[in-house]
This record gives structure tokens, C-alpha cells and sequence, in this order.
């Protein structure tokens, strides 16, 4: 047993790692929330203006590593597994951990200043906490936006679109009926997420994938976030998305302006795969 459990944390990846410590983490501090809910906890660890300028600078990286439920810490997840596992094989994975940190701090960073911006729907205020782990990944879709630009990926709209549309009505409709309207959607994103690991191609329709260029992902996980925050109290940090795609996009330049011909190739490579 300790050689198998030897031979399989030895062959994770830097993305599984990461992964592994997010779930961890979270599942953590939510038993402890439920134990202990004179504690504070969440307080205490998620990020906010507010905290930074007390002191708490850990909050920089422990609201990465924590969720507030369960369908946030698996949409993350999810995308860090198949965007984390790209970069990664690109990048290395000493260079993957160091960027994935950076950009899930300059995420909280750039949320917190906006978020000294009075009078705003679009931006959080300095006392609203925010946590998980969608900043930093959204550096990652940053830099292989720059990196790989006309790259195929596929946007998961779906299960997105299903839980907008129940946080959207939820003012609307009495209790009971969003209590089902809530059972429909976590039915409808199980199945998405079985269908979307189909070898079906009808069964994969259900999940809503769209095809796009890289350079396209952050734009469209972000500005129709943004257009729909105008109206509706939306509990997405579209600002530290923004900041974590500014890390992307910066360090993308830098790597393709040292690295011209490795990104030549690299994407005569891929142009290749996408044919």
C-alpha cells in the first residue's frame, strides 16, 4: 500500500497538486465553519480590502485555496484540470506553480483597488469578501491567450447559463418553487458534466460547449459577466477575474517575446492538432 500510494502522489502533475489542495483546504474549512461558527473563519481567510489593510496579507493566498460551496470549488476545479494541464506541459510545472500564485494574487490585488472605486454595481466595496480560485485561473487563460491565441478550446456555457438564470429569478419566485427550480439545475449540471466526458457527440450538446480561439475565452468569461452585474447582484468576482487575466496577458508578452521561436513552433504545433 505505501508503495502504490508512494508511486501515485510521486506521478501527480503540478495541476492535480493544486487541485488536490483546493478540495482539501475547502472541505476543511467548511467542517470547521459547521463546527464552529463563532469562529469566524471565513472572515479571517478570504480576502478583502477591508483585511489586507489590517494586516491579514495571508488572505492574498488562502482565498485561493478556499470555496464557498460545492458547485463553485467543482467549476474551478474543472477548469483547472484541463486549462492547468495544457499551460503546464507548456510551461513546466516549477514555473506553472509560480505563475498560478502570482496571478491569483495580482487577481485579489487589483479587486481590492477596484473595489475603492464609491457608486459602482460593476465593482465589489472594500469590505466584500471574496474567495476561490477563478482569478488565478483566469491568469492561466490570460497567458495561453497570448501564448496560443487561435488555439481551439470550449466554453461550457451551459451549466453557467443554468446557474445565472436561478440566481437571477431566485427575487422573483416564491421559496418552494425555487427550491425545485434549484433541484432541476443540480440534475441539469451533473448530467452536463457526464455528458461533457461522453464519446457521444449529441450527449456532449447538452452541456452547451462552445468552440472558440483562446484569445476569445477571457473576453467572453468576463464581459457578459460584467453586462449582467449591471442588474442583477451576481456573487462573481468579475474584478479579480480582471486582475488575474492582466497577469496572463502581461506575462504572455514577456514569454513570447523571449521565447519567439519555441512560440512559433509551439503554435504550428497546435494549428496542427486543431485541423
Amino acid at each position: 500500500m505505501r508503495g502504490f500510494l508512494k508511486y501515485i502522489f510521486s506521478n501527480l502533475s503540478t495541476t492535480n497538486w493544486l487541485i488536490l489542495a483546493n478540495i482539501i483546504i475547502s472541505v476543511f474549512v467548511w467542517i470547521l465553519v459547521a463546527a464552529f461558527p463563532n469562529l469566524h473563519l471565513i472572515e479571517s481567510l478570504a480576502f478583502s480590502w477591508d483585511n489586507l489593510a489590517s494586516g491579514k496579507i495571508w488572505t492574498l493566498i488562502t482565498s485561493m485555496f478556499i470555496h464557498a460551496n460545492f458547485w463553485h470549488l467543482a467549476f474551478n476545479m474543472f477548469s483547472l484540470f484541463f486549462i492547468g494541464r495544457f499551460l503546464e506541459n507548456i510551461i513546466g510545472g516549477k514555473r506553472f506553480l509560480a505563475f498560478y500564485l502570482i496571478s491569483g494574487i495580482a487577481a485579489c490585488l487589483v479587486a481590492g483597488v477596484l473595489s475603492l472605486i464609491p457608486y459602482s454595481r460593476i465593482f465589489a466595496t472594500p469590505a466584500s469578501l471574496g474567495v476561490g480560485a477563478s482569478g488565478a485561473i483566469f491568469g492561466l487563460a490570460g497567458l495561453l491567450a497570448v501564448l496560443i491565441p487561435k488555439g481551439k478550446v470550449y466554453l461550457i456555457a451551459g451549466p453557467l447559463i443554468a446557474l445565472i438564470l436561478e440566481f437571477a429569478l431566485q427575487p422573483l419566485l416564491p421559496a418552494n418553487v425555487m427550491y425545485v427550480l434549484g433541484f432541476i439545475v443540480t440534475i441539469y449540471i451533473m448530467i452536463s458534466i457526464l455528458a461533457i466526458f461522453s464519446f457521444n457527440p449529441r450527449l456532449r450538446k447538452l452541456a452547451v460547449p462552445i468552440e472558440m480561439p483562446f484569445w476569445m475565452l477571457p473576453v467572453i468569461a468576463i464581459v457578459p459577466l460584467v453586462i449582467i452585474g449591471l442588474f442583477v447582484d451576481l456573487p462573481i468576482g468579475n474584478t479579480a477575474h480582471f486582475g488575474g487575466l492582466i497577469a496572463g496577458l502581461i506575462y504572455g508578452a514577456y514569454l513570447r517575446r523571449k521565447y519567439k521561436r519555441k512560440v512559433k513552433i509551439l503554435n504550428t504545433f497546435v494549428a496542427r492538432q486543431s485541423r
